[in-house]
């Protein structure tokens, strides 16, 4: 696969075969990754990785700690969206939503089966491997782009590997939980986590592709004949 189709064929895998995956590739991708682009080469990401019984671990605390209520009241240490959203970002994501939930059959105003939804970015979709991504809290907005880039060419190496992925913001609501099990120190803060593994394509969640807005509506030429 090259890199035009591991590109391509990247999605938000919203749930994974049960199908481990070698831990030997897991970290042959986190190390090429770290080829990513960062402005002096701050290299500023920090990964911590899951599997088996230890994901399985924390999993249930944060399921024990949400129980039955709605883990976005729990506030992250940083803003993940604004508080009022505009246009176009807002019909962007209205837009995804409404494909998401309904790929699962789940009605508009079904606010159960849609928290249920949310709820499974805390049991990582299935995924058998899951990473979380953090900074250290003092950096500036530089290197929370560089961290964006690392991000991404982790994503596209796991394609090519026949891999796929998730990254999940949502996570960094259970900041609190996640730093005391993976003794994360207090200088870094939790960005995202990332579900990883082999695609359940048969699943309906995975049976759309988000959209994506046409040249003309994000970039600007000038100078070109």
């Amino acid at each position: 696969m090259d890199v035009f189709e591991a590109i391509d064929t990247r999605f938000s895998c919203r749930w994974f075969l049960d199908k481990p995956v070698d831990a030997a590739l897991i970290r042959d991708l986190l190390t090429r990754a770290a080829r990513a682009a960062s402005g002096g080469n701050l290299q500023p990401w920090q990964i911590y990785v899951l599997a088996g019984a230890a994901l399985g671990d924390l999993k249930r605390q944060v399921k024990d700690f949400v129980g039955e209520g709605d883990p976005r009241r729990t506030e992250a240490e940083y803003p993940v969206y604004p508080k009022t959203m505009w246009e176009p970002y807002k019909a962007r994501r209205e837009h995804h939503g409404v494909q998401l939930y309904g790929a699962l059959g789940i009605a508009q105003d079904d606010t159960a089966a849609r928290m249920q939804q949310h709820k499974r970015n805390y049991e990582f979709f299935n995924a058998p491997v899951a990473l979380f991504v953090a900074i250290d809290r003092k950096l500036g907005p530089g290197q929370w782009a560089d961290l964006g880039g690392y991000i991404h060419a982790l994503m596209y190496l796991a394609r090519g590997r026949g891999l796929d992925t998730c990254s999940q913001e949502s996570w960094a609501r259970m900041h609190h939980l996640v730093r005391a099990f993976v003794k994360m120190p207090p200088e870094q803060m939790l960005f995202c986590a990332m579900a990883l593994g082999y695609a359940d394509h048969a699943h309906p969640a995975n049976s759309f592709r988000s959209p994506r807005a046409a040249l003309g509506e994000f970039c600007t030429f000038l100078g070109f004949d």
